[in-house]
């Protein structure tokens, strides 16, 4: 269907069937040129960023001079009237803390002002010869459809002369379930108060331009249609492209295609509760055990490139770095099974290098209470990983290399969230 703003309805009946192309050209230009003539220089137009009733209160006792002239959406409001009347209108609302913005017009569209024209207009587009809309057209001017009645010389009279009922319009429209609005225009001025129309009458709509300012060839309103194509609106690609010697083409491969890429929903640890512990279930830590007295929980993990390859993007100088946010979600992870979930403070000390190709690091959280009731202390450490067999005349004891574990972080956490200073 067509809707049309102002002026922008004859362009509507044009699109629709209703007037044809010449029709149309002569309702601009001669109804363009009465203005011209008769109203050029006694007024103004201006949008008032405001509910047409507040806008409406603020006019007050300036309504003979100023008058309500569009709705285009609940919070634009466009008003029109003498140079004096918007003068004092702008002073009102620059006191209320209204936005008001001159449109570049010397004359007062959609006011009292126009019913000078009529005669001159109802003479001038007398020869018009308006038909059935082959598309339905719905009138900004009657806030209705386009049934029986003519587009002829009355009604662009009466387009001229009433206030533009857009926001009425597409409250309307949405309420019968169309879910595409379209901006056609060299520069979109309406989607914003389409969309926040149809916000607030609580409708799900697809609002998009076309054109835009400095940008009007047919690369843009390809991509408008594009835009609208991706948001679920069909869109005859054919037809688009036809003339053009475009073809279709398959699109360049997924740059993961049959790469593996996210997380592995089971890293492939083992089930560690035979040995007494309990099973972290976290990307980088897999055991938990808390001290037969309770006071301290230590959590143990291991970190290889096998099963941690999403760690190693974070380099720093060629180095793949355990990132400062890793040791951080290690705190929280261990405040939260300890009991004491807010982080108050967190220390880097030693940034963590990851293990190579091949090799694997161990990492170990420990977490003691401190002096003060409702807090605690954890520590971050790792070290290299040794897997290799014992000498055949050590101690068994001898699989744990003895490497040397590194202290990378403590944190400080509380039970409850610290107050802010004051």
């Amino acid at each position: 269907m067509v809707v049309g703003h102002s002026q922008g309805e004859i362009a509507g009946a044009v699109v629709a069937g209703a007037l044809s192309l010449e029709d149309g050209a002569r309702v601009v230009a001669l109804r363009s040129r009465a203005v011209a003539a008769g109203l050029s220089g006694h007024g103004g137009m201006a949008v008032v960023r405001a509910p047409a009733g507040e806008a409406g209160r603020i006019i007050g006792d300036l309504r003979d001079v100023v008058s309500v002239a569009a709705v285009n959406g609940p919070a634009t409001t466009v008003v029109s009237g003498t140079p004096e009347g918007l003068d004092a209108l702008e002073a009102r609302c620059g006191q209320e803390g209204v936005r008001f913005r001159r449109v570049a017009v010397d004359y007062a569209s959609h006011s009292a002002q126009v019913d000078a024209l009529q005669e001159q207009i109802l003479e001038d587009l007398a020869p018009i010869r308006a038909g059935r809309a082959e598309v339905p057209f719905f009138s900004t001017v009657t806030g209705s459809w386009l049934g029986e009645e003519a587009l002829d010389a009355a009604y662009w009279m009466r387009n001229l002369r009433r206030p533009v009922r857009f926001a009425e319009a597409v409250r309307a429209l949405a309420a019968e379930g169309f879910g595409a609005f379209v901006e056609c225009s060299p520069h979109p001025v309406l989607t914003a108060d389409v969309e926040q129309t149809l916000e607030a009458a609580g409708q799900d709509a697809v609002v998009v331009g076309s054109l835009l300012r400095d940008d009007g060839g047919r690369r843009r309103l390809l991509h408008s249609l594009g835009e609208a194509f991706v948001r679920g609106v069909p869109v005859d690609w054919a037809q688009a492209f036809a003339g053009s010697g475009a073809r279709r083409v398959d699109l360049p491969t997924y740059a993961f295609q049959r790469a593996h890429y996210w997380l592995d929903a089971d890293t492939g640890t083992l089930d560690v509760s035979a040995a007494g512990l309990t099973p972290a279930r976290h990307p980088l830590l897999g055991a938990a055990v808390r001290t037969a007295d309770g006071s301290a929980l230590v959590l143990t993990g291991r970190i290889a490139e096998a099963t941690h390859g999403w760690l190693y993007d974070h380099t720093v100088g060629g180095l793949a770095v355990l990132p400062g946010t890793a040791l951080l979600e290690l705190a929280v992870q261990a405040g939260d099974r300890y009991g004491t979930p807010h982080i108050d403070e967190l220390v880097l000390h030693t940034p963590m290098a990851l293990p190579g190709p091949g090799g694997a690091a161990d990492l170990q959280l420990t977490v003691t209470p401190s002096g003060e009731p409702g807090r605690a202390t954890a520590t971050i450490h790792a070290r290299p990983a040794d897997d290799g067999p014992a000498a055949d005349d050590g101690p068994a004891d001898d699989v744990d290399s003895g490497a040397p574990w590194t202290h990378h972080a403590t944190a400080t956490l509380t039970a409850t969230p610290a107050t802010p200073a004051t």
